[in-house]
């Protein structure tokens, strides 16, 4: 059913729980997983891929650490940095590697919150003709 899962992360604790839940779906599906983290300080929004930052080091050293723990699992995963606008790059994802579903954790904004702080979720839930498992971080 879901064949390739895109996985966004932000690299931020709240990443556990779509982590664990995806690794369970994608063992029972067979799913290829895409883990994807959008660095959007401001060395990722000027210079993009070519970006030199202790940020990208870090989110770099943090996607590969993700992608070995599901491929431990027995999961195929790849790990992709993507620089910019975090809801556009998650669109431009999707399309590109021809997801089936979107994983997201939410932070558990309330209306108001999404409001002034914008909505990654959002825009993508609105963007994409792909189902969105969005799931609230404790």
């Amino acid at each position: 059913m879901y064949d390739k899962i895109l996985v966004t992360l932000d690299a931020t604790p709240t990443d556990r729980a779509i982590i664990e839940h995806v690794k369970a779906l994608a063992a029972v599906m067979h799913s290829r997983v895409v883990l994807l983290h959008v660095a959007d300080g401001w060395a990722a929004r000027t210079h993009g891929a070519d970006a030199i930052s202790p940020e990208i080091v870090e989110d770099t050293e943090y996607l590969r650490k993700v992608q070995g723990e599901f491929q431990s699992a027995g999961i195929p995963a790849e790990a992709e940095l993507a620089f910019g606008e975090p809801g556009e790059q998650v669109v431009k994802w999707v399309r590109e590697k021809r997801c089936d579903l979107v994983a997201m954790s939410t932070h558990g904004h309330r209306f108001l919150a999404d409001l002034f702080l914008g909505s990654t979720s959002r825009q993508v839930r609105h963007s994409v003709k792909v189902p969105v498992l969005l799931l609230r971080a404790k």
